[in-house]
């Protein structure tokens, strides 16, 4: 199997691959700390976190803290898998190319 088998596209845009790696060192995220660590708009954050959960790599909680509402993320046992899979075929990618 090729190394670039392994490559996600859906880990290709920048924002992805942020709120992975956060969510990979975290136990979660909430929204406000995603946009401010990514420098990312509401809406893109929003659209990249979508995708993210409709690829079933990240589960959305909602609650309210106080009056406001707070939406906190963490990664799933696929996500985690598919990013780890994602990260070492990058690695050997690297690896070869040197």
């Amino acid at each position: 199997m090729s190394i670039i088998n392994n490559i996600n596209k859906l880990f290709d845009h920048r924002i992805r691959l942020g709120i992975m790696s956060i969510l990979m060192v975290n136990d979660y995220a909430d929204f406000n700390m995603l946009k401010e660590l990514l420098g990312a708009t509401d809406g893109n954050l929003a659209s990249h976190t979508k995708a993210l959960e409709k690829a079933e790599y990240i589960k959305i909680e909602k609650q309210f803290i106080g009056r406001k509402p707070n939406t906190r993320y963490a990664t799933t046992a696929l996500g985690k898998t598919a990013f780890k899979k994602h990260i070492e075929a990058l690695e050997k990618l690297i690896k070869n190319k040197t």
